[in-house]
């Protein structure tokens, strides 16, 4: 059930259509995709792109959470642990110049 824009109906689609305008050059991708063969029609490749979006954020979201939080919370409980960015900047300098 999804909300239609008006205060007192709801429809009951599960599907929602779109009008989009790409690149010439992501135009040519999504055609491309649909030529090979690995897609029927423009709406799978759009939908298989979303999808793509909505794993790739979920990914940072857990990231940020498990890793960045937590590292955060680290320092917070012991900044003697912290490493000043200086020191980080300069580490990965020197690792590129190598």
């Amino acid at each position: 059930m999804r909300y239609n824009g008006s205060k007192e109906t709801w429809d009951m689609r599960t599907t929602q259509q779109f009008s989009i305008t790409l690149p010439l050059d992501m135009a040519e991708v999504v055609a491309d995709k649909i030529r090979s063969g690995g897609y029927a029609s423009v709406s799978e490749v759009v939908r298989d792109g979303v999808r793509a979006l909505i794993e790739r954020d979920t990914a940072i979201e857990r990231w940020l959470r498990e890793e960045v939080v937590a590292g955060h919370q680290e320092y917070l409980e012991d900044p003697s642990k912290g490493v000043p960015a200086d020191a980080v900047l300069n580490r990965t300098k020197s690792r590129r110049a190598a």
